[in-house]
């Protein structure tokens, strides 16, 4: 029986971090850092309790970063090519080693990392990490890759701005300029940094000159893809580019190490063809892992999901859809079409309302208030089978309005500074402090997320009701969402009240939805899974039933 795949995604560096001093720029002396050890069988049972099946444990990976670990023999960066003191965890030096902010024992971080992976899969739930196959930070260097194994770049003929053999792009006879790139005040004693010949950038910069909104702290790794041919873009898949192999090869390493989840980051700046060898090679090994690709073209998901990919983001249909409606930007109805676009991939599609990338719901940027993704919560995580992702924070109301340092006040919560949250603090640590508002959003969101683990939602029929109910007094569709699931003889009417007035709604439920449910018209006595509330509905073809919903708020009436 197939289960729906319910994501947290945690940023290890803040999740356990008890230390709320906070100061903006602080280094991991002054703020503190979480670690693997903070998530303990206790702290993963509360995790799982809220219906999580698969924990992203987000930053790993051993990236660039100011801290000094070299008394450990851990390589140092350079300030100048690192975002805030922590550094961004999408800037890999080493693919092959756990970022060392994690771990009590750095000596021990392998070892450290594979008894987090032992204690999460004893607590019935999968582990995620990132795979971040389009760049690596400036100065990679891996340590810790196994034997016979040569590094990325190691190889590479730097007089050639292209060849399929080579890992990185250059520019030859130039050296690396980054004049147009601040230099924080903590980094303004640091030495230069030199890089020549320069190597092309991670955003699909091909010269030496990225600016401060480049990816500048990143080098592009070649898949064998020519982007300044003369001719235009060419490929040099045959023979097997370089690349392809020793990034495969580094997917088993840590398929081996009991990974199940890869979260690819930019699967879409990777070339298909990568992909479609890289599955091959890993799942013959490892049949069940998954890779969830981050792709924003809806033009090319179909591409990344033939090419092997399991589930893709479902941010430019149904998040930026969610999201307008919760903000009133946009009517309910358009949640319709959002899904409609990818019905045929539908189930390959993972849904969610924030991630490390997004805006905080609470924030200012945002809704200003986490009550008001209720009601989208409630179709993201009960409209089909497909996954659904939360970030860590969010069902405690993360405010995201913290000034950190390199990330600024943004809405977002920082991957570059050395942070606490105090909604995950006051949420899994000292919970005795919890305030009222984020306890009850908590269990708000357990119920919901504990609705998608059942079999009617990984399973069963799924029957959209907006045609049916146009804009009029007894249903107002700029606001409301309403949709039925149906399995065996157990169906759901789903509500999703998006306004901030009581809704007193007729719902239509046309003959065609009792043909393709299989629904008999009968009187039956219906229960809200969300407040045990019963109520006796009246179901006839074509006709209504009447339900009071609260402002941000949904029913869910199970019969």
């Amino acid at each position: 029986m197939k289960k729906k795949l319910i994501i947290y995604q945690t940023f290890v560096r803040i999740f356990g971090n008890r230390n709320l001093t906070r100061k903006e720029f602080g280094t991991i002396a002054e703020n503190g850092v979480g670690k693997m050890n903070d998530f303990t069988s206790e702290t993963l049972k509360q995790i799982r309790d809220f219906g999580v099946n698969c924990i992203w444990f987000t930053g790993i990976l051993r990236h660039a970063t100011t801290t000094d670990y070299f008394r450990f023999g851990i390589p140092s960066q350079n300030p100048r090519v690192v975002k805030g003191r922590a550094g961004s965890p999408y800037a890999i030096v080493d693919y092959y080693d756990i970022d060392p902010d994690l771990a009590v024992d750095v000596s021990k971080r392998m070892q450290e990392f594979e008894a987090l992976v032992k204690r999460t899969h004893e607590k019935g739930m999968m582990v995620a990490i990132d795979f971040v196959p389009n760049h690596v930070a400036r100065q990679y260097k891996s340590i810790a890759k196994p034997d016979g194994v040569s590094d990325l770049g190691e190889n590479d003929d730097c007089g050639k701005h292209f060849s399929a053999e080579n890992n990185f792009y250059y520019c030859p006879g130039c050296a690396l300029d980054l004049s147009d790139v601040p230099v924080e005040e903590y980094a303004q004693n640091s030495e230069p940094y030199e890089e020549f010949p320069a190597r092309c950038t991670g955003n699909d910069r091909f010269d030496a000159h990225p600016g401060a909104n480049d990816w500048f702290e990143t080098v592009k790794l070649n898949y064998g893809v020519d982007y300044c041919d003369a001719g235009g873009r060419s490929n040099h898949f045959s023979p097997t580019p370089d690349t392809w192999r020793k990034m495969t090869d580094i997917l088993l390493f840590w398929a081996q190490k009991g990974v199940d989840v890869f979260r690819c980051d930019m699967a879409e700046m990777v070339p298909t063809e990568f992909w479609q060898y890289a599955k091959q090679k890993v799942k013959q090994q490892f049949p069940e892992i998954i890779f969830v690709g981050e792709v924003y073209n809806p033009a090319q998901y179909r591409d990344y999901i033939a090419a092997g990919f399991d589930y893709l983001y479902d941010k430019v249909g149904m998040y930026d859809t969610l999201r307008d409606v919760i903000c009133n930007h946009r009517p309910a109805t358009d949640i319709t079409f959002a899904w409609q676009q990818t019905d045929d991939i539908r189930s390959n599609m993972l849904y969610f309302l924030e991630n490390h990338d997004e805006q905080r719901i609470a924030s200012t940027f945002f809704a200003n208030d986490p009550t008001k993704a209720i009601p989208a919560m409630l179709v993201a995580a009960l409209l089909g089978p497909n996954p659904l992702m939360i970030y860590a924070g969010q069902e405690y109301g993360e405010l995201g309005m913290d000034k950190e340092g390199f990330s600024g006040c943004d809405g977002r919560s920082t991957i570059f500074d050395y942070w606490a949250l105090e909604s995950i603090y006051r949420g899994y640590i000292n919970r005795q402090h919890l305030v009222k508002t984020a306890r009850n959003l908590g269990v708000i969101y357990k119920n919901i997320l504990r609705i998608a683990n059942r079999n009617i939602i990984s399973e069963g029929l799924m029957y959209d009701l907006m045609y049916a109910n146009p804009q009029s007094t007894h249903f107002d569709s700029r606001h409301l969402f309403t949709f039925m699931r149906r399995r065996d003889n157990e169906t759901l009417l789903v509500v999703a009240n998006f306004s901030d007035q009581i809704q007193e709604a007729d719902i239509i439920i046309p003959a065609h939805a009792f043909d393709f449910l299989a629904l008999p018209e009968s009187d039956v006595t219906a229960t809200d899974l969300l407040t045990s509330r019963k109520q006796t509905l009246r179901l006839r073809r074509d006709k209504s039933v009447s339900l009071t919903v609260h402002p941000h708020d949904g029913c869910v009436m199970k019969f």
